[in-house]
């Protein structure tokens, strides 16, 4: 297989067929279940769904077989089922995931853009699900069609994109279990979800960081009060649930006071890391839109990417109780609500972290202030298997031929419970997680974007991929 034209296959197919329909998917504002509580009703997952599933209806992939699995009560799945090349028919099977659920959509988009508003400028397109992952299907399916047309192989392949990730992928694992006959024995995951440290070379997820999150209310009045009557007298629920974080984090450095929420970090992880810093130094350092004058958690390049991937981190997401400040009365308020987010190493045991921040906020409480937990999450993170002589190579070969630079590993921040459930699932398989968001993304925030040259790239290194997994077996 000649690799160069491949690649120029593959830069072809996205101009001409991929970018148009990405960007219709774009336009449809399929927000995961999560943010949307009628989302059976409004039906835009449906139409995310149908939409791309017609696209790939239309690619040349001989015996395809496309199904829309739907489970009572669950949001929608796509199953693409492309059978294997002739004689790669016993390599397997390579389990292709993306999704097609979206944040949402938030205010602050810059201007001349909008979430549902697709753009194409300086090289990227613009608008939610773009990036985090709506291009995830077409690169796969993509990346197949420019295998058959140069000759390449590739085992059974089959692409499931579901649309409840970005609501912690509580659908999934009853997906798993009704589709496991089926599935049959996965050799390989590609995960087109995760991230990339720059757009020079092809990177390699190895670890995620798991996650917990829980609603916590402090309670101290039945109603609130004139503050200039109760305060001094009643405490307050802000000033309680203060105390109760205290015992979580340190407020001075944010360290993570809880030992359930840490782990030893794997030495083969901290080599990796070394290796990572090296070749973008200064890259979290410059990632970030903060504040003039504001100080990182820290100087040094390495611990600040430890601190993303191998260790616990707290973030205060969202609050009620408390009123805008321009609606805030003198009023000693009867309850303060906060929506606290860990992220939680690789091999943290989340239900062990979550069981240690529920004890903390719940024990000995000042005061003896009432305290509500609600909508309490927790998942593990992932930590990847050794790679495979083959793979290895088959990255060596991509990054030559793709990029020009070679292949590097990240650990990311972020959490995708699907590579937990599989990993367990399928001990033998081998996992390529990989992705096009790299700096400049804004994956959930506005502004959001794909890289088009990078997405290419990463296409064509799936590509020899799939051919080098149908050539190992």
């Amino acid at each position: 297989m000649e690799h160069t034209a491949l690649t120029s296959t593959v830069q072809r197919l996205w101009q001409d067929s991929v970018l148009p329909s990405l960007s219709g998917l774009v336009a449809v504002p399929a927000v995961s279940p999560a943010f949307d509580a009628d989302w059976a009703t409004n039906g835009h997952l449906d139409a995310a769904v149908e939409h791309v599933r017609t696209w790939i209806a239309s690619r040349e992939l001989p015996g395809a077989q496309l199904e829309v699995v739907r489970l009572p009560g669950r949001s929608p799945l796509l199953l693409v089922d492309i059978p294997a090349s002739p004689g790669a028919e016993e390599a397997g099977t390579a389990l292709l995931y993306g999704h097609l659920d979206k944040q949402p959509p938030m205010d602050g988009w810059s201007e001349g853009l909008g979430p549902w508003t697709p753009v194409v400028r300086d090289g990227r397109l613009y608008g939610r699900g773009s990036a985090d992952d709506g291009y995830s299907g077409y690169a796969a399916v993509t990346a197949l069609e420019a295998l058959r047309t140069h000759g390449g192989s590739h085992a059974r392949c089959v692409l499931l994109l579901e649309t409840g990730e970005e609501s912690g992928s509580p659908d999934l694992p009853a997906y798993l279990e009704h589709l496991a006959d089926r599935l049959g024995r996965v050799t390989l995951v590609v995960c087109l979800d995760s991230g990339a440290g720059d757009y020079e070379r092809m990177w390699l997820t190895t670890s995620l960081r798991g996650l917990a999150q829980v609603e916590v209310t402090v309670r101290v009045l039945r109603m609130g009060q004139h503050s200039g009557s109760a305060s001094g007298v009643v405490p307050s629920s802000f000033r309680v649930l203060r105390m109760l974080l205290d015992r979580i984090e340190d407020p001075r450095t944010g360290e993570i006071k809880l030992p359930e929420l840490h782990v030893e970090i794997p030495a083969d992880r901290l080599a990796e890391t070394r290796d990572t810093v090296a070749v973008t130094p200064g890259a979290l350092k410059n990632a970030f839109p903060v504040v003039d004058g504001l100080q990182l958690v820290s100087d040094d390049d390495l611990e600040l990417a430890l601190n993303r991937t191998w260790r616990p981190t707290l973030s205060v997401i969202g609050a009620d109780g408390l009123p805008a400040p321009a609606d805030a009365g003198n009023v000693l308020r009867s309850h303060t609500t906060l929506s606290l987010s860990f992220r939680l190493p690789p091999t943290c045991d989340s239900a062990a972290a979550l069981e240690a921040v529920r004890k903390a906020l719940t024990t000995d409480v000042p005061y003896g202030a009432q305290v509500e937990l609600g909508r309490v999450e927790h998942a593990d993170g992932w930590n990847a298997p050794t790679l495979a002589p083959w793979l290895r190579e088959a990255l060596d070969t991509a990054s030559d031929t793709v990029f020009g630079q070679p292949w590097r590993t990240i650990g990311e921040g972020g959490s995708i419970p699907f590579m937990g459930l599989l990993h367990t699932a399928y001990p033998e398989a081998q996992f390529v997680v990989t992705g096009a968001l790299g700096p400049g993304s804004n994956a959930h925030v506005p502004d959001e974007s794909l890289n088009l040259p990078y997405a290419e790239k990463v296409t064509a290194g799936v590509a020899l991929i799939l051919d080098a997994h149908a050539r190992a077996a």
